[in-house]
């Protein structure tokens, strides 16, 4: 018979570091509800009209509402807090350790696919991007890669060989954000290089290497490289990138814009 939980520490240790996370998390996003100013950021829309004077179609760009930055940046930290804190109560982490006996995590693919979009819809938003539907489609795309993650980790709980097809799908959908954003960046750029100001760079530069980040760290889980033959070390690589990644980009958009 194998361990049950309780004879293992290491599950408990992983246990009490979800619950750290979640505090780390939650404290972030209270204190950046706390110090930020005001400033929002409009998301538009472009709609088609009948212009009788011309006579001919055009297109309006219409304000759909404001979106508060500093409010939308405590969100992916309360998602976070809220996940490491689920997973760490009475009530979810015996399913939370059956799964990483399995070698999957299904609560770190769910909440990635929400958290981690939102952050690239933030992103998109610094850079220019306030058209609701390619927002809407930044986020689809990314959420479609976080989810293509935990395919992968139930495609390949009990094969020999690993199948790649999940994790090369992801790839693709994860990169196409990206594309765009780097697009936008690049155009608004050209003429105002002068004037960008430099945590815009920072933000792209950080979150851009962080992001590919977590696809190698899957790729030395399933290649077993070194120590990351034990699922328990890719797992604690991922909480540490996920609060690396969100704690650099909310801090960084605060210094540059939600400072009172």
């Amino acid at each position: 018979m194998g361990d049950t939980i309780e004879d293992d520490p290491r599950y408990a240790k992983l246990r009490k570091f979800n619950a750290a996370m979640g505090l780390f998390h939650f404290v972030q996003a209270v204190l950046m509800v706390l110090v930020s100013n005001s400033v929002s950021l409009p998301i538009k829309s472009n709609f088609l009209y009948y212009d009788e004077v011309a006579q001919t179609i055009s297109t309006r760009t219409e304000v759909l509402f404001e979106l508060p930055i500093g409010l939308a940046v405590a969100a992916f930290l309360f998602m976070s807090a809220l996940a490491h804190w689920a997973v760490a109560s009475p009530w979810l982490y015996p399913w939370y350790v059956r799964n990483l006996k399995k070698n999957i995590n299904y609560a770190r693919w769910i909440e990635y696919s929400f958290s981690a979009s939102w952050m690239l819809v933030i992103i998109a938003l610094l850079v220019g991007i306030f058209d609701f539907g390619t927002l809407l489609l930044i986020f689809v795309a990314s959420m479609v890669m976080n989810l293509c993650g935990m395919l992968m980790e139930m495609r390949n709980q009990d094969r020999k060989e690993v199948d790649w097809a999940p994790f090369y799908v992801g790839c693709i959908a994860g990169l196409v954000p990206w594309v765009v954003i780097i697009a936008y960046f690049v155009g608004a750029i050209a003429p105002f290089s002068d004037t960008i100001p430099s945590f815009v760079y920072l933000i792209i530069v950080s979150l851009f290497i962080t992001f590919n980040i977590f696809p190698l760290n899957m790729i030395f889980q399933y290649r077993k490289k070194g120590k990351w033959a034990d699922y328990l070390v890719g797992e604690r690589g991922y909480i540490v990138l996920s609060l690396f990644a969100k704690s650099i980009l909310a801090w960084q958009v605060w210094s540059g814009t939600l400072r009172g």
